[in-house]
């Protein structure tokens, strides 16, 4: 059985690194208040699961405009995984998401969320490799991650880059007839500035590892 103490044994440095990375409360304020035609003011929560959860390192995440940040429009919950040279996140959806509202930003709700209420997404997984201070994701390949929107069945194409401060991020969905971008923007990637990290809520054995964490400083 994973746990705590014989997971820290194993060489997961980069699942490590990449869950503390995203743990935190992300904006795009820049880039909406720059270009408010195009761009929302959004706010992106990824908050860690308690260990119990999946015996690892596990996600929450949801997506909400800034301005009601009661009413989520995205909701996730994404166990990590590590592989030889990347990072492997499966993604899974919550049933009755709306009673986890507001868990991004209330501890107090995050830890209500029951195991036996998420369900994987197929196929929609996220691979994450790291190059210099940067890690950029992909979602894994095949165009198999189908979403119905607009009465079209879709395929996405994600696309992610992660620093220590900022989030990038570009989800489009094509028609699988045709390959024409039906959802999503055409413009450009959403670019978010971390507002605060939830590093200290991982298990320790992250937070210690961390080369250039406030923990080593």
């Amino acid at each position: 059985m994973l746990t705590r103490e014989n997971h820290s044994a194993q060489d997961n440095q980069l699942l490590y690194e990449l869950a503390c990375l995203m743990s935190g409360d992300f904006s795009n304020r820049q880039q909406s208040d720059a270009d408010p035609k195009n761009y929302a003011h959004i706010r992106i929560f990824f908050r860690p699961l308690p260990w119990e959860f999946f015996s690892g390192i596990g996600l929450y995440s949801e997506q909400v405009y800034d301005y009601d940040l009661w009413t989520p429009y995205r909701q996730g919950v994404h166990r990590l995984v590590a592989k030889e040279d990347y990072v492997y996140i499966e993604n899974y959806s919550l049933k009755e998401a709306e009673n986890y509202a507001g868990a991004g930003h209330n501890r107090e709700i995050l830890t209500t969320i029951p195991k036996d209420c998420i369900e994987r997404r197929q196929n929609c997984s996220m691979v994450f490799r790291k190059e210099k201070d940067t890690f950029f994701g992909t979602v894994e390949p095949g165009n198999k991650c189908l979403i119905h929107r607009k009465g079209v069945n879709t395929y996405l194409v994600s696309s992610v880059e992660l620093t220590e401060t900022t989030w990038i991020s570009w989800d489009r969905g094509f028609d699988l007839e045709n390959d024409r971008q039906i959802w999503g923007s055409a413009i450009g990637p959403l670019k978010f500035s971390k507002r605060a990290s939830f590093m200290n809520e991982l298990p320790e054995i992250c937070r210690v590892r961390q080369p250039n964490s406030q923990m080593d400083s």
